[in-house]
């Protein structure tokens, strides 16, 4: 059944949509649509119906040898975190798949995209149904590959095809890290079967390589999660059309680096060196990316940056390692599927409405669009933590366990000062991006200068993730308890202790934080924003260093420009040439014995 859930999508969904969408006419482009939602339905129907066991605390296993010589089998395993993931990965895809249908014009190529799509979106079931290590590395480069393809949709724009190889270049080396770092963690634990891993977390931590695995695969989990200093190709990345911005890059791909950390914490957390590694990184990035994201003027990389912000607070609260920390972090991680997916989507009903994503031209969209204003305000409500919204609920955790963190003394009072800090930040950029878009006067100079409402298709998605966001915000135990309880059980790899999610906890510190922050963020928007200061600042030209956008790229130029050198140098049409460095290559390797001393008749007499 599990591996069902992932072929379903795998085979079937590429191969139909690929052939159903191969012409253009709207009649195939639906039926493509049609196929892929069904399949997407099929696979999550599946899914709940393994729901009620693991609801109840089981673990389901599927086991397939495949290559057993070298530890790599078809294992599968179905646990509270895996269920959580697989259904968000369902959940939003079917949601993206309806609404890519109504947002890709009449000369995109369906079969391309949503084949790509089903591609994808079997390679994330892929990684969160894994038990063997070796195969959740195969489906964790397919994910890279698949979003290589999805990034460059558009391959006749420079900035999709540039977008495309830089995810895939950060990606990708990160993954071939965390192959060496899953090889010598296998080598610890005498196998690549995750059931036979959890319980020897003490033995692994003890031995001498455990310190080069974890630096190893922390490396492939920063770089897909887009964790500082790797974090600059998810904004590069928004080339890409919406719904997979919408789908890989808020709900999907950059939640694979904090599925793996929550998924190996029995294993590799607890320690130290884990605790300050990933603890720290989380929390540099979720106050820096917020930081950049106020000064962004296109839409797209605003939500980006703020992505990349919340991404860290969710890296934090797992590098914290304690066992309320796991219950925000698995919160937090359902809270912002929700909102984010429905942000970059509003994100593109503007975009296709409007033809430009630039805030400094958008304005007053909410007697044009008042549906998309309404669906925006409480979006972004829940994205700045506004009480009855469910980003609010989580964000008040995760500041319960900074203040926490912050009564053991010390310099840990600055951890509670920066969430706090980039709590405020996150409401001055959802502040700007409402503000921006369908209030501050009239629009200015638009591409499509009568934008109106999208039909729908474009609008029911974000309806309905708009209402999750209330409807948890008002009643999270109801709705989400029993979710995050056995998502935190599997995390932890045992239960928590009691704890409530509910609106009201009485007045306390994290309370005051958050007012502090919902007040702060306000203002500090609208004194940045006063006379148009905000849209002269040109934010680019401020942190093009600090992102490591301009060191890569300037490093890849001369990586580029040494390569086309030397193969200016060995390939000149010269047959000549060609006999002098075939010869120096074999007098080179025959040479090597003899200098080494191991050639029959080198070696000392006695």
């Amino acid at each position: 059944m599990l591996l069902l859930i992932i072929c379903l999508p795998l085979l079937l969904g590429t191969l139909l949509t690929g052939w159903s969408g191969a012409r253009l006419s709207a009649g195939h482009r639906g039926r493509t649509a049609v196929i892929a939602a069904a399949i997407t339905a099929f696979s999550l129907a599946l899914l709940l119906m393994q729901a009620p066991a693991v609801m109840r605390g089981e673990v389901l296993y599927e086991f397939i040898p495949w290559v057993p010589e070298i530890g790599l089998n078809l294992g599968l395993r179905l646990d509270g975190l895996a269920l959580m993931f697989a259904l968000l990965i369902t959940g939003i895809g079917l949601l993206i798949i309806v609404y890519a249908h109504f947002y890709l014009g009449p000369k995109d190529p369906a079969g391309k995209f949503f084949s790509t799509l089903m591609l994808f979106m079997a390679a994330m079931l892929g990684i969160a149904l894994s038990d063997n290590l070796l195969l959740l590395i195969v489906f964790w480069e397919l994910t890279s590959l698949s979003s290589f393809l999805l990034v460059g949709y558009w391959q006749h724009r420079a900035d999709a095809r540039d977008g495309a190889r830089m995810a895939l270049a950060i990606t990708g080396g990160g993954g071939l890290a965390m192959l060496g770092g899953f090889v010598l963690l296998g080598q610890i634990a005498g196998s690549y079967e995750l059931s036979q891993m959890l319980d020897q977390g003490a033995m692994i931590q003890a031995d001498a390589r455990y310190p080069a695995a974890l630096i190893l695969i922390l490396l492939g989990c920063f770089t897909k999660s887009a964790q500082f200093p790797f974090h600059f190709w998810l904004p590069q990345a928004m080339a890409a059309p919406t719904p997979v911005s919408a789908y890989l890059h808020s709900a999907t791909m950059v939640k694979a680096g904090i599925f793996l950390l929550a998924r190996l914490t029995p294993v590799m957390g607890g320690t130290d060196l884990f605790a300050g590694l990933v603890s720290t990184t989380g929390l540099v990035t979720m106050a820096f990316a917020a930081f950049v994201a106020i000064f962004k003027h296109d839409l797209k990389g605003l939500l980006a940056y703020s992505t990349i912000s919340h991404l860290g607070l969710i890296t934090f609260l797992i590098g914290l390692g304690s066992p309320l920390a796991a219950v925000a972090a698995m919160f937090h991680i359902l809270n912002h599927a929700s909102f984010k997916a429905s942000l970059f989507m509003i994100a593109g009903i503007v975009d296709h409405e409007t033809g430009t994503r630039d805030m400094r031209l958008l304005g007053g969209l909410r007697q044009l669009m008042p549906w998309t204003a309404t669906l925006a305000m409480v979006t972004a409500a829940a994205m700045a933590g506004v009480p009855l919204f469910n980003g609010f609920l989580s964000k008040e955790m995760f500041l319960t366990e900074t203040v926490t963190f912050a009564q053991a003394g010390g310099w840990r009072w600055l951890v509670p000062a920066l969430a706090t800090l980039a709590a405020l930040l996150s409401v001055a950029y959802s502040v700007r991006l409402v503000h921006d878009i369908f209030f501050n006067g009239p629009a200015r100079n638009l591409p499509r200068p009568h934008p109106h409402e999208p039909p729908l298709g474009m609008k029911l998605p974000v309806m309905l993730l708009a209402v999750v966001c209330v409807a948890v915000g008002i009643l999270p135990s109801l709705l989400l308890g029993p979710m995050v309880l056995v998502a935190a059980t599997a995390m932890l790899g045992t239960a928590p202790p009691d704890y409530q999610l509910a609106i009201w906890h009485g007045f306390n510190l994290p309370l005051l934080l958050s007012v502090l922050a919902l007040a702060g963020g306000a203002a500090l928007y609208f004194t940045l924003a006063r006379g148009g200061r905000l849209h002269r600042l040109n934010s680019e030209n401020w942190f093009g260093l600090l992102t490591g956008l301009n060191l890569f790229t300037r490093g890849s130029d001369r990586l580029f420009g040494s390569a086309g050198r030397i193969t200016t140098l060995l390939e000149n049409a010269s047959l000549q040439r060609y006999t002098a460095w075939m010869l120096i290559a074999t007098v080179a390797v025959a040479a090597s014995p003899l200098l080494s001393g191991d050639a029959p008749g080198t070696g000392s007499r006695t």
